[in-house]
């Protein structure tokens, strides 16, 4: 294994330091998983390029997570008593609140996400979670998810046939937008388009409620009119909870719109996994948060006047994890 400095920090300089301290908040893990292949899911048009896109990227920012590395990590999962819980049963958690009433969140609760909705996950990631009991949600940008394979990125997504039989089987279901674009580059009527039209076309085909979003590409997190704004509109569509790329555990003061995650694929070993599921790997969101700083500094670019908060929404005017709890979510 090559030196990764990531991992060095996290196990040897930032684990040890954690497990000393006992005054650690409540805290759920949030998985962020994309393609579950080992390459030869890719097709053929793109094959060349993607192949070498993941082979060339640093461990951090790969996407892909081999069938095998896969099923080791839900069984370690499954093995040490984590169960699964929706995004809004997090939500609910996290604030002290039941999602049911009477109904209480598991010990070590879980919570597994997949972007993009490749039918990978219906192959190879499905049958392992089945077999654990556990259940996931899969984000779909909705334009690439049709009555036969439609390739984005290179690979196959889900048909809306796979879609109706593993919501069957417990399987949740999320907007990635429609067509899965950089948001903080459209106007704000497109951005509304995107969110509301996904989540529109998914509970057609579905016939349920859509409650969750994922934010596609790397969140603007430095960005306050444009969060602000993209959480106006992420409620009046009737989401009641989303997630980005911010890297962390999910906790009491998330905003429950852009809740942290745990990105995971191959290069994750047993003790790099396990040290994100405990909380070790949270340091990186600082680093996260710096480089966004200055990237935005150095081009003296800002947003401010192209998004604004609208005066309509007035319930959630306030900052992350402070504000009301979204409608209807939990049970008080």
């Amino acid at each position: 294994m090559s030196f990764r400095f990531d991992r060095f920090a996290t196990l040897y300089l930032v684990n040890p330091l954690r497990s000393s301290s006992s005054n650690q908040a409540p805290s759920i893990p949030i998985l962020m998983y994309h393609s579950v292949s080992d390459g030869s899911d890719i097709g053929s048009e793109d094959s060349g390029n993607e192949a070498k896109r993941e082979a060339n990227a640093h461990p951090y920012y790969r996407t892909s997570t081999s069938p095998q590395r896969f099923a080791e990590q839900i069984q370690y999962l499954h093995g040490n008593g984590y169960r699964t819980v929706s995004l809004a049963e997090a939500v609910c958690a996290l604030r002290g609140q039941s999602p049911v009433a009477g109904k209480q969140v598991a010990d070590k609760p879980v919570v597994i996400t997949f972007d993009d909705g490749y039918q990978d996950f219906y192959r190879h990631a499905f049958p392992v979670l089945s077999q654990c009991g556990f259940s996931a949600t899969v984000f779909l940008p909705t334009a690439y998810i049709g009555e036969t394979p439609i390739s984005f990125k290179g690979r196959d997504c889900l048909t809306w046939v796979d879609v109706r039989e593993l919501n069957r089987h417990g399987i949740r279901f999320g907007s990635h937008t429609v067509t899965h674009p950089q948001l903080r580059d459209l106007s704000c009527a497109t951005v509304k388009d995107e969110i509301s039209g996904s989540k529109q076309t998914i509970e057609e085909k579905l016939g349920s409620e859509v409650e969750s979003f994922a934010y596609p590409y790397a969140f603007p997190q430095t960005d306050t009119n444009f969060r602000n704004m993209l959480r106006d509109l992420l409620l009046h569509a009737g989401y009641r909870s989303g997630v980005c790329t911010i890297v962390g555990l999910a906790r009491s003061e998330s905003d429950p719109f852009f809740m942290e995650r745990l990105p995971v694929n191959s290069c994750d070993d047993d003790a790099l996994f396990q040290a994100k599921l405990a909380g070790a790997y949270d340091w990186i969101a600082k680093f996260q948060y710096a480089s966004k700083m200055i990237k935005a500094r150095l081009r003296g670019f800002s947003l401010g006047s192209k998004y604004r908060v609208s005066k309509d929404f007035p319930a959630v005017h306030g900052e992350a994890g402070n504000g009301p709890c979204p409608p209807e979510t939990c049970s008080r």
